[in-house]
C-alpha cells in the first residue's frame, strides 16, 4: 500500500470511528472546541477540577454550562453513553465532565449526587498527593483507602461515576480496585516497563486492575515516554501495543493528557502540592509527540495504527468503543 493509499484510507477510517479521549486538560474554549471537531474527536474527559474546593468546582462547572448553551454547534454535555453516539451523529464534540482530584467534594459524601445531576461522570481519587480518601503517587507514603475513601467509593459506585486512579499511589490504588463493585481506571498513564517513572504502572499493576475487570488508557504525555521530548507518534502507539500486548485489546483505550493552550503557569500550578506547596516533580520541557502536536491531528493516530499493521477491529477497540463499553458498564445507560 503506497503513502498516499494508506492516508486516504486513514481519513476515511478516522471519519467512521467513535473516538473517546480519555483525558484532554486543555485551555478549554471555542478555539480548543473547533480543534476537537477538526480532529474527528466523538467524546472526551475533561477535566474540570484539580485542586478546587466545591465552590471554585461549582464555578467551573458554571462556565461549562455556559459554554454548551453558547457552543452548541461544537460541543455537548455527555451523561450517557446514548449522548456519545448522538455527538458522533451531529458532528459534534462529547463533553464528559470529569476530575482529577476529590477536592471539589471536600468532606461531604451528599455533594457526590449533586455533582452526579450536573454531569460529572469520572472522578480521579487523588492527584499526586495526599487527601482524605487516598494518597497520590508522589507521596513518599502511600497509606491506603481511607474509611472515609471506602465511603467515597461505595457512592461512586450506587451513582455510576467511574473512579479513575491514573495519578493514585500504588497501595491505594490496590485498595481502591478490591473495594470496588464497579470497574475502575488508569485514564491516562503509561507502562514502567518501557520507563521508570512515579506516573507509570509497572507490568503487575497493569494486569492486575485488567484482572478485576478495570481498564487502562495509555496517555502520551512526553515526559512518561521512553523518549522524553523526541517521542513521536509511532512512540506513544507503541507504548499503546505493549499495554495490549499486557492486559489484552478489549480493556485498553486512549487518553492523551493534552494541555493545549495552557502556559507555564498552569505547569507549575499542577507540578506542585494543592498547586502552590512543595514542588513534586519538575516535567521541564512540555513538547507532544511529533506528528500529534495539536487535538486536531488526532487522525495521525489512525494513521500510525494502521501504518503499524493493526486490524481495523482492534483500532475501532482502541480509539472509542472500548471506553463506551467501559462507560456503559459504570453508568448504566
Amino acid at each position: 500500500m503506497n503513502q498516499y493509499t494508506l492516508l486516504s484510507e486513514a481519513e476515511s477510517l478516522h471519519a467512521r470511528l467513535t473516538v473517546l479521549d480519555g483525558l484532554i486538560v486543555s485551555d478549554f474554549g471555542p478555539e480548543v472546541f473547533r480543534d476537537m471537531q477538526k480532529g474527528g474527536i466523538t467524546a472526551a474527559n475533561c477535566t474540570c477540577c484539580i485542586w478546587e474546593d466545591f465552590t471554585a468546582t461549582m464555578r467551573n462547572i458554571m462556565q461549562w454550562k455556559a459554554w454548551f448553551r453558547d457552543h452548541g454547534d461544537l460541543i455537548l454535555q455527555v451523561k450517557t453513553t446514548a449522548d456519545i453516539r448522538r455527538a458522533k451523529a451531529e458532528g459534534k464534540t462529547g463533553i464528559i465532565l470529569g476530575w482529577q482530584n476529590v477536592t471539589g467534594m471536600e468532606d461531604q459524601l451528599g455533594y457526590l449526587p449533586l455533582f452526579k445531576e450536573l454531569g460529572v461522570g469520572i472522578i480521579q481519587m487523588a492527584y499526586n498527593t495526599q487527601n482524605l480518601v487516598c494518597t497520590g503517587c508522589y507521596e513518599t507514603k502511600d497509606g491506603g483507602l481511607s474509611d472515609f475513601g471506602r465511603e467515597m467509593v461505595a457512592e461512586m459506585n450506587r451513582l455510576g461515576i467511574l473512579c479513575d486512579l491514573s495519578h493514585v499511589g500504588a497501595k491505594s490504588s490496590h485498595d481502591i480496585i478490591l473495594a470496588s463493585t464497579q470497574p475502575v481506571a488508569y485514564s491516562h498513564c503509561l507502562p514502567s516497563g518501557l520507563k521508570a517513572h512515579p506516573r507509570n504502572k509497572t507490568d503487575e499493576q497493569l494486569r492486575f486492575i485488567i484482572d478485576h475487570g478495570g481498564f487502562v488508557g495509555v496517555t502520551m504525555f512526553t515526559p512518561f515516554l521512553a523518549r522524553g521530548v523526541d517521542a513521536t507518534v509511532d512512540d506513544y502507539v507503541e507504548a499503546m501495543e505493549y499495554v495490549i500486548n499486557l492486559c489484552g485489546e478489549d480493556r485498553v483505550g486512549y487518553g492523551t493528557d493534552f494541555t493545549q493552550g495552557h502556559e507555564q503557569q498552569f505547569f507549575d500550578w499542577i507540578t506542585h502540592d494543592k498547586g502552590y506547596a512543595r514542588r513534586l516533580t519538575d516535567f521541564g520541557k512540555i513538547q507532544n509527540p511529533a506528528g500529534l502536536d495539536t487535538i486536531g491531528h488526532t487522525g495521525a493516530l489512525t494513521a500510525t495504527m494502521l501504518r503499524r499493521g493493526w486490524k481495523e477491529a482492534r483500532i475501532e477497540k482502541i480509539m472509542g468503543e472500548n471506553w463506551v463499553a467501559l462507560l456503559r458498564e459504570v453508568w448504566g445507560a
